[in-house]
């Protein structure tokens, strides 16, 4: 049938889409016909239907003209239910191009996998996960907004479609709209160029629970923040609540105007740190019990998960990804997942995890952290604002890069290797002393290593 070739096509898409755009645009797609030269989509919303006609056409023509070489055109449609026969459907309604803004505006997809139960609690993401959970229950909270913020890999998604998902379930009687913050600006755009400004007021302030993800992205756009200022506050002002992400805080948001910022950070900003060993070992100890529902005959030996969580540390997609490769290939080889397997499987994977970080790189972000000219920080100058960067830049050095203690204070001027261990020691007492300190620290490791 043609729905299951293009099932198969479908997933060649992943590749040049990717996994997010995938399950949002191209996943609800139903192909239902082709006919003289003319592929037809069933589509859930006009909206998704139109922003898929103007975004991945070309490469879904790409694909479907590997079944059938006479397609040149796409078409997407809304199936209009028949009122008397619920099951039974009519001619499909087709998406223009310029789509009426007031059509209904759904959900975005939402991916089944992220939720709460199988999201891995630890010390970085404790506070946020308790946060996520306190706003799911819908009812009333004492933050507004909640600002969910972090590095790529760190949770942030898993968090707000769980959110999504649990209001949608115990809560149906509330209008929850999720959404990225790319998606309401492009649903702005077209309400701006079909005048319907006031058709797409009414869709987004009249929703009990709003979510944006990703919300960086409206940065440097400044009618898209005024809409966005003006559809927060009178959502507030009607306490309702809203959920949002980024992968910085509010106030490290580049080109946002500072009345959104201010409007950001009136709630509860919460960090989800960077993951630490123990959170990482826990999260593949959960992955291996679900990927032993597909492979039940596979054992994972002692110590290779011991040894991911250490060698994979700055993304928890690439370590979830790293253990679905592994159980694939000891599957197909049919060999036993032990250490050896796991090098041999993942060399590619460890190789760009061992990302080297200079020591010329660690002083320019230092210096530039504490505002001081490099050469200040390098040089003779015993004031202490520049001999306590130094010592920040040494510590980082001794910790992040394999350089000995002679080869850093050669690095610093020339300095003997005893100065870069004092130093190193004293940024040791000083981060359990000064919390200033320890923030400094972790703000520059999650930067170098980003």
């Amino acid at each position: 049938m043609i729905q299951d070739e293009w099932g198969q096509l479908s997933q060649r898409l992943l590749k040049s889409v990717g996994q997010n755009n995938f399950k949002t645009w191209i996943e609800p797609l139903n192909l239902r016909d082709i006919q003289d030269g003319i592929a037809t989509f069933h589509v859930p919303t006009n909206f998704l239907g139109n922003y898929v006609s103007q975004n991945f056409s070309d490469a879904i023509l790409h694909e479907l003209r590997v079944i059938d070489t006479s397609v040149c055109r796409l078409s997407f449609a809304v199936p209009i239910q028949s009122p008397k026969h619920p099951a039974m459907q009519k001619e499909a309604a087709p998406v223009s191009k310029a789509a009426p803004a007031s059509s209904p505006l759904n959900t975005a997809p939402l991916d089944k996998r992220f939720t709460f139960d199988n999201f891995v609690v630890g010390k970085p993401n404790e506070l946020a996960h308790a946060a996520a959970k306190r706003v799911a229950e819908g009812g009333p909270v004492t933050f507004n907004p909640l600002f969910l913020y972090g590095g790529v890999g760190l949770g942030k998604t898993h968090l707000m479609h769980a959110i999504a998902s649990e209001l949608q379930t115990t809560r149906p009687d509330m209008n929850v709209l999720y959404l990225s913050a790319e998606q309401f600006m492009y649903r702005f755009v077209q309400a701006l160029r079909v005048r319907k400004m006031m058709d797409f007021k009414e869709i987004f302030r009249s929703v009990d629970v709003l979510m944006v993800d990703d919300v960086q992205f409206i940065a440097g756009k400044d009618s898209t923040q005024e809409e966005f200022f003006h559809t927060f506050n009178a959502l507030v002002d009607q306490n309702k609540q809203i959920i949002l992400s980024a992968d910085r805080a509010p106030g490290e948001i580049k080109d946002l105007e500072d009345r959104v910022k201010s409007r950001l950070q009136c709630g509860l900003v919460v960090d989800l740190h960077p993951t630490d060993y123990e959170l990482r070992l826990g999260i593949l100890q959960s992955k291996v019990e679900m990927q032993q529902v597909n492979y039940p005959t596979l054992q994972v030996e002692d110590g290779v998960l011991e040894f991911l969580a250490h060698r994979i540390s700055t993304n928890v997609r690439v370590l979830e990804g790293a253990l679905t490769r592994l159980f694939a290939f000891a599957s197909l080889v049919g060999r036993e997942i032990n250490l050896e397997l796991t090098q041999d499987c993942l060399a590619d994977v460890l190789r760009a995890s061992e990302r080297k970080i200079t020591v010329e790189e660690i002083q320019r972000k230092v210096s530039d952290h504490y505002n001081i000219r490099l050469s200040d920080m390098i040089g003779p100058k015993r004031l202490r604002s520049y001999a306590r960067p130094r010592q920040v830049a040494m510590y980082l050095c001794k910790h992040l890069t394999s350089r000995s203690l002679p080869e850093i204070g050669r690095r610093f001027g020339g300095r003997d290797h005893t100065t870069v261990m004092h130093g190193v020691r004293r940024i040791e007492e000083l981060k359990v002393q000064d919390g200033q300190i320890a923030e400094d620290l972790e703000l520059l490791r999650r930067s170098l290593e980003a």
